[in-house]
């Protein structure tokens, strides 16, 4: 028995194999939780763990330049829309998406993946480039906090750091920048009325986003040490079918209607409306049936000056989890 150490969140679609309920065949798993910024920290900096939820856009860099500790098995742990995650002062005049041009906005890393959606989307649906904007960098509420790693990217490009005693929740309050674009609200959203969400309306936008693109954004993947997976060549379907058979778990909990088992009293009617919208599997799993998303991301990602050129999949994810399979 291979005895490996797991850290990811706990959430509806790992909990069962956090409980046990769902086991890694052939291993005994030693669990890790906390924060996904901590967790991304200590899996890239310093390779901590065997078996990681990542940063799809760091592991992406990451392979990239061929400085990855980690191969990815292709379980998307966290998805999520982004019209949500963009923050602006009502007193600047930004009335619609265009009007981000030429301002200052925030971003806690430039290489966020909620950041890298945004930025896609930004210019796709919307003509407002990565060279259109001035970034700044920092902490979304704690200051001094570093990039998780140092980029190299193009001239035209404008990114600096702000300043370590601040942080970007701090400067959107006072108004010395413009926007935030981040994965949850700053601390003065929903205390100063000044700052507001782009888009007040963000499902209806996100619904519409996805009629009109097919894309559901993967924010994080799961990765395997690569120094583990060159002794255990078996480890990255295992892990791949662990974790689909945790997030199938899930969505049987979801249909359950005798007694709810969240607390929500419409969610079998949510979960039908979500399946007319997205389909049956709408947190889809697999190479394959992200294809389509995976393009997408790397393309963002070089047009932000991230990578130069798409990443094969097969040095992102183990070649051996990309054949179909009825776990």
């Amino acid at each position: 028995m291979l005895e490996i150490s797991l850290a990811c969140q706990i959430t509806d679609r790992t909990r069962a194999l956090v409980d046990g309920s769902v086991s890694i065949g052939g291993c005994r798993i030693n669990f890790i939780h906390g924060p996904a910024e901590e967790l991304f920290q200590r899996a890239f900096r310093h390779e901590e763990f065997d078996v990681a939820e990542l940063s799809l856009g760091t592991h992406l860099l990451t392979t990239a330049r061929g400085q990855s500790y980690y191969i990815g098995v292709p379980a998307f742990v966290s998805r999520s829309f982004r019209h949500s995650a963009i923050y602006v002062r009502s007193d600047r005049g930004i009335d619609s998406a265009e009007a981000l041009r030429g301002r200052r906005i925030g971003v806690p890393d430039f290489q966020q993946t909620a950041g890298v959606w945004v930025r896609g989307f930004l210019d796709d649906e919307h003509g407002v480039r990565t060279r259109d904007v001035h970034w700044l960098t920092g902490g979304l509420e704690q200051a001094g906090r570093e990039v998780r790693m140092p980029l190299d990217l193009p001239a035209d490009i404008s990114i600096v750091p702000i300043a370590r005693t601040a942080t970007l929740s701090n400067l959107l309050d006072a108004g010395d920048i413009d926007a935030i674009i981040a994965p949850k609200p700053p601390s003065c959203f929903g205390r100063n009325e000044r700052v507001r969400r782009l888009f007040p309306d963000f499902r209806e936008a996100e619904e519409a986003y996805f009629t009109k693109t097919r894309l559901f954004p993967p924010m994080h993947t799961i990765g395997i040490r690569r120094t583990l997976v060159e002794k255990h060549p078996w480890l990255p379907v295992n892990v791949f079918a662990a974790f689909l058979k945790a997030k199938e778990a899930a969505m049987t909990e979801l249909s359950i209607t005798d007694t709810l088992r969240i607390t929500h009293p419409w969610i079998n009617a949510e979960i039908e409306r979500v399946k007319v919208l997205m389909g049956e599997d709408y947190w889809r799993y697999g190479v394959e049936e992200n294809r389509h998303d995976l393009s997408a991301l790397q393309r963002y990602a070089r047009t932000d000056g991230l990578i130069r050129e798409d990443v094969p999949l097969d040095q992102l994810f183990a070649a051996t989890t990309f054949d179909g399979f009825n776990f």
